[in-house]
């Protein structure tokens, strides 16, 4: 039966008051005193040896190929004579040395000039460039007035090129060649046929 007031007890037994609960760290042992006091500084790591790259056939066979290389026999010589590694992309990660004269960023873009800005001398160059487009479209129309040049359309070069007449064609099928023609009757068939009469 379990105490009144009180959860059930379970069946583990636990371990006596001077136990401490959690993972004891060796670094961080010393607690607040210790952080304030002291610098919880970590040795640097020595660097392991450096990385041999492997090659780079893409340079080698564009540096090959500049040098006038054109058969197997000549890459491979080339190869041979040449050797140009990959660059190692990750040696700043790992904590390498920047090398001589290498900045980080983009550079600015150019300030825009204030003046400029309060004197409205954009809306002025464009202003003139809008004016410089416009004479140039109006010398190009007075020179095809002049010229009296019309752009031809499809109608202008129809009435100047009519399309050639379709020759009518005569052919018949064969049940219908032996037909008479009532309407104009031959010398032959007139003849049969007699005087009209009125």
């Amino acid at each position: 039966q379990p105490e009144l007031g009180k959860p059930m007890r379970n069946c583990y037994s636990l371990p006596g008051p001077d136990f401490t609960y959690g993972m004891y760290m060796h670094k961080r042992d010393g607690g607040v005193p210790e952080a304030i006091g002291h610098w919880d500084a970590v040795k640097a790591k020595a660097h392991p040896r450096k990385r041999v790259m492997p090659r780079d056939f893409v340079a080698m066979g564009r540096a090959a190929v500049d040098e006038g290389c054109t058969k197997a026999r000549e890459f491979a010589l080339y190869y041979g004579y040449m050797d140009i590694r990959c660059k190692d992309k990750g040696i700043l990660r790992y904590g390498g040395k920047a090398p001589p004269g290498m900045t980080f960023g983009k550079p600015p873009r150019p300030p825009t000039p204030f003046f400029d800005i309060m004197q409205h001398r954009y809306k002025e160059l464009w202003m003139e460039e809008q004016r410089a487009r416009t004479r140039v479209q109006h010398t190009v129309k007075k020179k095809v007035g002049i010229i009296g040049e019309v752009r031809e359309n499809r109608t202008t070069f129809l009435r100047t090129h009519p399309l050639p007449v379709k020759e009518e064609s005569f052919w018949h099928l064969r049940r219908f060649e032996k037909v008479q023609d009532l309407h104009n009757p031959s010398p032959d068939q007139r003849q049969l046929s007699g005087p009209l009469q009125a």
